[in-house]
């Protein structure tokens, strides 16, 4: 019965791909996410409906008489860069083969979509829909898996969904990556029913992270959430109801959530993180050995031996085990760089549209969508520290998404604004001239958030927020 529903809404969302691709993007992000098809047990499950699907929506761009061009920048150009460059490298280190080399597939893949993401999202309703899925994409295993702990007292979650989240440790940074976007969805939306809900997702997402075992995950999401709570406009409340629920989990949750965690204190005396350390070592030695093409992608494995006298081994983990090592070694100096500057473009980007945005309003989705990406970032960052995730493909979606709310909120900051007087208790509110959305009046149900004072928009769609009190 899984594999006939999974079956009928591939087969059904393919003509709508072609038809309308940003819906196309929406259901490849539910396979790419949610792994819809792993939740299926028969011939369902290995099909490629992610591929069947970005065929369907490039076809259905390419025929669109009006269709949009991505967009070029500076961390869309980064991310071709680091293609290029990896592609060079493979084909240094094995040949022709790098043309079927399964993981530089799919970093193409990757790369591919996170760019043409720019070209179909072109509204604030089309990133707005966008974060949802993703969001809720991972959502609906924070929710499942946080309950199954519930049930069975906190039984270990040793693997994740499949995909790129198979490993317990990738499973729980994509949930760690998720909390932001889901906190962000939760302030900027002004429907009661929806942030409710949101808000039950974050702590069974909390659960489900601490039940994988993952030192990296915990690690992760405990940045995460300090950046929500920095963001916060009551850091003192923020910061005593985190330490209040760390308390509450302290005490309720059960002790062996925790006693992997009590290997931080001594990390030299616990295998798993003496392996990696063994395995960094390695990775400094092909860097002095091979610093400008690296040893090629995937190929750590098999020069590990070679360096094992180096660094004091024979034995042991055969990855990284680091997202910084790995890109480095394999892919060379260049690329490293470019992924840095990829990254660290991106948060500050996010950070400098906040400033922009908060010199506006006291409350906005834009403030809410840049914390969101902000943190999910900061997250990935911090927990690519401890795996092999040079090339997750949220992350690089998530870059792509900063690039078009730079777009979208931009434009709409930009917009020429006519200051009118509402009441003297209330300020000054704000009326936009602008056509950002269907075509219908703002509602409030539909919006993102906003309050009494927030100003009205003419072209509908989603309210703003707040402005600043006039002086």
């Amino acid at each position: 019965m899984r594999d006939l529903i999974v079956a009928l809404f591939g087969l059904g969302a393919i003509p709508v791909a072609f038809t309308r691709p940003m819906a196309g993007l929406l259901a490849f992000s539910i396979f790419a996410y949610m792994r819809l098809q792993d939740l299926a047990w028969g011939f369902a499950k290995g099909q490629r409906w992610s591929l069947y699907l970005a065929i369907a929506m490039v076809a259905g761009w390419f025929f669109q008489r009006n269709r949009k061009q991505p967009i070029w920048n500076l961390r869309t150009g980064l991310m071709v860069f680091m293609l290029a460059w990896t592609f060079i490298s493979l084909f240094i280190a094995v040949g022709f083969e790098a043309f079927s080399t399964n993981f530089f597939v799919n970093f193409v893949k990757v790369v591919f979509v996170a760019v043409f993401t720019t070209a179909l999202v072109q509204r604030r309703e089309h990133l707005r829909v966008l974060l949802w899925v993703i969001s809720m994409s991972f959502a609906f295993y924070g929710v499942k898996s946080g309950a199954q702990a519930i049930v069975t007292g906190g039984s270990p979650i040793l693997t994740g969904p499949g995909g790129m989240m198979k490993d317990n440790n990738d499973f729980a940074l994509a949930l760690a990556m998720a909390v932001p976007l889901i906190v962000g969805l939760a302030t900027s939306e002004v429907n009661n029913y929806y942030r409710r809900w949101l808000k039950i997702f974050v702590p069974l997402t909390y659960l489900t992270i601490f039940a994988t075992r993952s030192r990296g995950g915990f690690l992760s999401i405990m940045l995460g959430t300090i950046v929500l709570v920095w963001r916060s406009k009551n850091r003192f409340a923020g910061f005593a109801t985190f330490g209040a629920f760390a308390l509450l989990g302290v005490l309720a949750l059960p002790s062996s959530m925790f006693e992997r965690l009590d290997t931080l204190r001594n990390v030299e005396a616990d295998g798993s993180a003496n392996g990696r350390l063994k395995a960094w070592r390695i990775a400094g030695e092909i860097i002095q050995d091979y610093p400008v093409f690296g040893v090629g992608t995937e190929q750590f494995r098999e020069h590990y031996l070679d360096y094992g006298d180096r660094a004091g081994t024979r034995d042991g983990t055969r990855v990284v085990h680091n997202a910084y090592l790995q890109i480095w070694s394999e892919s060379g100096t260049p690329v490293f760089l470019a992924y840095m500057a990829l990254l660290v473009s991106s948060v500050l980007a996010v950070q400098r549209l906040r400033r922009r945005a908060e010199r506006v309003y006291e409350r906005s989705w834009i403030i809410s969508y840049c914390t969101a990406l902000e943190g999910a970032l900061l997250t990935f960052m911090l927990g690519s520290v401890f795996l092999n995730r040079a090339h997750f493909d949220l992350t690089y979606h998530l870059v792509a998404m900063t690039v078009v709310l730079d777009r979208i909120a931009s434009a709409e900051l930009d917009a020429p604004r006519l200051a009118e007087r509402a009441t003297p208790e209330r300020g000054g509110a704000f009326r936009r001239q602008e056509q950002f959305g269907f075509g219908r009046s703002p509602s409030a149900r539909r919006s993102f958030r906003s309050s009494r004072s927030a100003p009205t928009q003419l072209g509908g769609g989603a309210g703003f927020a707040s402005p600043m009190e006039s002086p």
